[in-house]
């Protein structure tokens, strides 16, 4: 896994069985998303989410799977008993993107993002070592604040492949057009409708901190990671007053690897709080 990607400090803690277990994950997940993005037509790409519903029957059937992130997948799936289904609702989020370029409202696009993205955060659960039933829902409020914030810092790429992943609704009421949008300049109205979204993603980040299980901080402490870096990218987004078209906001390198050592730092001290608290209570 490449050190530019988001993920890579994030896996770094994790011991080498499990972050070789998140890798397989993460290869094969990014093979079923690229089914439909490097796909040369809608037909291909049609072919190929056929194609992954088949090799995830295989992988958790105890088939032969045919690809190589397949092959790979299968002994780890068995071995953290991951969630089938999970691998099913990721394909039919990516589905979703041969069929739908708009999303009405907000429900509409959560459930796209719920796909897609907290379906992942599920499958890694067992991976991380989290069995607190309360994992699940941690998962899908990091999941759904990460997508988000993609959906902010992606409008100029997402535009230029014909997808508005902000819903319409809001645009309405913001007053912010696709002409505008595509115009690449931060209006009032540009500027309400990102402002907006972005305050949605902060509820879900603040949402899944306080759905975080008791008791499972040390194990979690990669999606922790995770959720530090995506928001430090949100972060210099309203710091930049919602430009998200002058070029991708990132954050630089030495700042992931920061924030990585900071939020390990910090969770293993709040495991520590958590480990002594049974012994404090007469």
């Amino acid at each position: 896994m490449s050190r530019d990607t988001s993920f890579y400090y994030s896996f770094l803690v994790l011991p080498a069985d499990r972050r070789g277990a998140i890798v397989t994950v993460w290869d094969a997940c990014r093979a079923i998303d690229d089914a439909v993005d490097e796909a040369p037509d809608p037909a291909a790409a049609t072919a190929q989410l056929a194609f992954w519903r088949d090799e995830i029957g295989r992988v958790f059937d105890q088939g032969a799977p045919l690809s190589p992130q397949g092959r790979a997948l299968q002994p780890v799936a068995a071995a953290f008993a991951l969630p089938r289904r999970a691998f099913e609702d990721l394909i039919d989020g990516v589905e979703m993107d041969l069929t739908r370029t708009r999303y009405a409202t907000f429900d509409e696009l959560r459930e796209y993002c719920w796909r897609v993205a907290s379906t992942v955060g599920i499958i890694c659960l067992n991976i991380f070592g989290c069995r607190h039933p309360g994992g699940r829902e941690y998962a899908m409020n990091l999941g759904l604040a990460l997508q988000l914030t993609n959906i902010v810092r992606d409008v100029k790429t997402d535009l230029s492949n014909g997808r508005i992943y902000l819903p319409q609704d809001e645009m309405q009421r913001t007053g912010c057009t696709e002409q505008a949008l595509a115009a690449g300049e931060v209006t009032g109205p540009v500027a309400a409708l990102l402002e907006l979204q972005c305050r949605r993603a902060r509820d879900y980040y603040d949402r899944a901190a306080a759905a975080l299980p008791p008791g499972e901080a040390r194990h979690l402490v990669a999606a922790e990671i995770m959720g530090a870096i995506y928001f430090g990218i949100l972060e210099r987004i309203e710091e930049r007053r919602y430009d998200v078209f002058t070029e991708v906001v990132r954050v630089p390198r030495p700042a992931r690897a920061w924030l990585a050592a900071t939020t390990w730092a910090r969770t293993l001290m709040r495991a520590g709080v958590e480990a002594l608290a049974p012994a404090r209570t007469p």
